[in-house]
């Protein structure tokens, strides 16, 4: 790897993923630790000033916009600002930015898979926040690529996957939209694509734009728990054996997930020659990190 890439969000799971596959090809990812308050304008200035990167992945909000429960506008806000500032320092700086994105950008009110070309129209207040920021990135630095990923899956406690099986852990019943399509992406899976895209770029390739990626196999929530406690019985006790099923429009974030957000994977493919992944197959390695973490 020619390029001197800049890793913001190294300590969160897909910074570490894509710290370990980096390793893996002796890639390696200059990854400061955060301020105290978090990045924010002029620590990000100060940062790009000193170490002028040729490529910056931008994962620090990883969490909050892919993992955490519920949206915090005061947090995003903050979040928007920071986002907006690194994308006129990689511009000025001639910096690629590469940015992640998500599914939720749109409504979930078509059952075909979404394209690239497909007009993004966000159902909930995160997926109008992270449409905003993909708007400044387009807008401010040409030499972008945002990565919208499907249903990204991790091993932290709080996050999708760990919430599950808190509940799987101590609840009779679980319900699950039996008729909600996505593609879960284990995050191992992440990183491979944005090492695969970095690979491409660091050969001098202009492939900037905006790129779908998500497991191979789109499920529904249903299908998916039931692969997760099916995949942990006999290595950990669950209370829950079955998932019931329950209508989307049943389901209390029912006004702020997308019923249908299957993405269309085939622009990753022709560009870089990117092929999805079966998301079963990633699986066990993530609750394996999540229980060991626990």
């Amino acid at each position: 790897m020619r390029m001197r890439l800049l890793l913001l969000g190294g300590g969160n799971a897909l910074g570490q993923a894509l710290v370990r596959q980096g390793a893996e090809e002796d890639i390696g990812f200059l990854a400061p630790r955060p301020p105290e308050g978090g990045w924010d304008r002029a620590s990000l200035t100060q940062l790009l000033d000193e170490t002028r990167p040729d490529a910056l992945i931008n994962l620090a909000y990883y969490h909050d916009w892919f993992q955490a429960e519920h949206y915090d506008e005061r947090r995003f806000a903050l979040q928007e600002r920071a986002v907006e500032r690194l994308a006129e320092l990689c511009q000025h700086h001639n910096i690629l930015l590469l940015q992640p994105s998500s599914y939720r950008v749109f409504d979930g009110s078509r059952a075909t898979a979404y394209s690239e070309k497909d007009e993004p129209v966000p159902l909930g207040l995160r997926g109008q926040a992270l449409l905003r920021i993909e708007q400044c990135v387009r807008a401010t630095c040409p030499r972008h690529v945002l990565l919208r990923f499907g249903w990204l899956l991790d091993e932290s406690p709080d996050g999708l996957l760990g919430r599950f099986l808190r509940r799987a852990e101590l609840e009779q019943e679980l319900f699950m939209a039996d008729d909600r399509r996505g593609n879960p992406t284990p995050v191992d899976d992440a990183a491979r694509v944005i090492l695969a895209v970095l690979k491409q770029l660091d050969c001098q390739s202009p492939l900037w734009g905006i790129y779908h990626y998500g497991g191979h196999e789109a499920t529904t929530p249903l299908a998916l728990g039931q692969a997760v406690i099916g995949e942990m019985r006999g290595l950990h006790p669950l209370k829950v054996q079955e998932v019931t099923p329950q209508a989307h429009a049943a389901r209390p974030d029912a006004a702020e997930e997308p019923q249908h957000a299957v993405l269309a994977c085939k622009k990753i493919l022709h560009t870089f020659g990117i092929k999805p992944r079966a998301w079963r197959a990633g699986l066990p390695a993530v609750l394996d990190r999540h229980y060991r973490r626990a």
